[in-house]
């Protein structure tokens, strides 16, 4: 009777054993797997190396990085978009472009170190990832070329083709010329050879307007129409800039972050996101601006994010990049949901756990063990709205709600 009690005393110690070890190992494997297999990002802008580097030293410039570094990491998120070429310039010592105006002062200025170098060693010590934002075709944002140093690519094309100053809106290279295209590129590959970055991504920044290629067109226009010429155009930089990455290292990814309106690509900016959904060989993920309420008339958060997943044929994965900037603000093209942002203070919260609890049931669905990269994610735009900014009470407690979900 005694070794039948002993034996099922152990049993039931050997049960709860295992019970609790399986418990625990789940705890503790759940959590390592979603974040390896999620994206929660964050955009670093040109605007806030303006506001936080400013006339600041070398040194000074280094510990405000260590600042974003340790703010990023502390409040749970993972990634960060930074900005390295935002007018035709460099936040990095470059070969082919001068060191940017805005971390310099003045457009090929001086830094004893460089920047981008210093934000990956701060970054991968803290296992945040790096993703090295592009805008390609901007050179500037006013039309003021005096400013333009000699050692800007664009100086020796100024006054031609490949180089227009367009009335109200800035300066651009010329979209349609191969040797702009060339350019572009070989700005890339200079970045993913010398830099340890995770990716790259360009924005939404394609075609700048509606006359700056017409003295290419008039050789072919009798060939093809304007609108695929310029979806050609586009689409040729994609997907050299795609080859010249996966050539130089096949595990950086490359990604765009074009404007959450799908019709504005086709016809404003001449970006073809339906062919990058549909075709491989161009981006690895898309990041489509989202920034709608759920109340906005014409283009409503859920209604906006499944028309994006819906166009997904391929294996390219989607991170809507959200806008935190717009909490306490009247969203002026939202029509009756205009006020949404001001009377609300956990929009940007609801965003994220319908994007997390659609991409579980996704994860369902198909396996994702073998993915090279986040299954799911978003980005938030832009840093200072998430740390600093104090621009009004309804962006405080915007944030206050955010960061304490972003931290649970």
């Amino acid at each position: 009777m005694k070794k039948k009690v002993v034996v099922l005393v152990l049993s039931a110690v050997a049960v709860a054993v295992t019970v609790f070890l399986f418990s625990y190992c789940r705890i503790q494997v759940i959590p390592v797997k979603e974040e390896e297999t999620s994206m929660r990002a964050v955009f670093i802008s040109y605007i806030e190396y303006m506001k936080y580097f400013d006339e600041k030293s070398d040194l000074g410039v280094k510990k405000e990085i260590d600042t974003m570094i340790r703010n990023v990491k502390e409040s749970g998120l993972n990634t960060i978009i930074l900005q390295v070429r935002p007018f035709s310039d460099a936040i990095y010592p470059s070969r082919i472009f001068p060191l940017s105006y805005t971390v310099a002062g003045t457009e090929g200025g001086k830094r004893d170190f460089d920047i981008l170098a210093y934000f990956i060693e701060q970054a991968h010590k803290e296992s945040l990832k790096i993703h090295a934002w592009i805008n390609p075709y901007r050179i500037r944002n006013t039309t003021d070329t005096s400013e333009i140093s000699e050692e800007n690519p664009c100086f020796k094309w100024l006054n031609t083709n490949k180089v227009k100053v367009i009335e109200g809106k800035g300066i651009y290279y010329n979209p349609a010329d191969h040797d702009v295209m060339d350019l572009i590129v070989e700005g890339v590959k200079e970045i993913v050879t010398n830099y340890s970055v995770d990716g790259i991504i360009f924005d939404d920044y394609f075609y700048p307007d509606e006359s700056i290629d017409l003295e290419n067109y008039e050789e072919i226009k009798n060939t093809i129409s304007l609108s695929d010429y310029r979806l050609n155009n586009t689409n040729t930089l994609v997907k050299m800039v795609y080859d010249a990455i996966k050539e130089e290292n096949d595990k950086v990814l490359f990604g765009i972050s074009p404007d959450g309106n799908i019709t504005n690509n086709y016809e404003m900016h001449y970006a073809d996101v339906k062919k990058w959904l549909k075709e491989d060989g161009y981006i690895d993920y898309i990041m489509p601006q989202i920034y709608y309420g759920f109340y906005h008339e014409t283009k409503p958060f859920i209604d906006t994010l499944n028309e994006w997943e819906n166009l997904i044929q391929n294996d390219v994965l989607i991170y809507p990049a959200l806008a935190l900037y717009k909490a306490g603000e009247v969203d002026q093209y939202a029509k009756s949901g205009s006020d949404e942002w001001i009377e609300n203070d956990d929009i940007i919260v609801k965003e994220i756990k319908v994007i997390t609890e659609k991409a579980r049931n996704k994860s369902k669905e198909k396996s994702i063990e073998n993915s090279t990269h986040p299954s799911y994610g978003y980005s938030l735009f832009r840093y200072d709205f998430l740390f600093t900014a104090t621009s009004n009470e309804q962006l405080l407690k915007e944030r206050e709600n955010l960061l304490d979900w972003l931290e649970k």
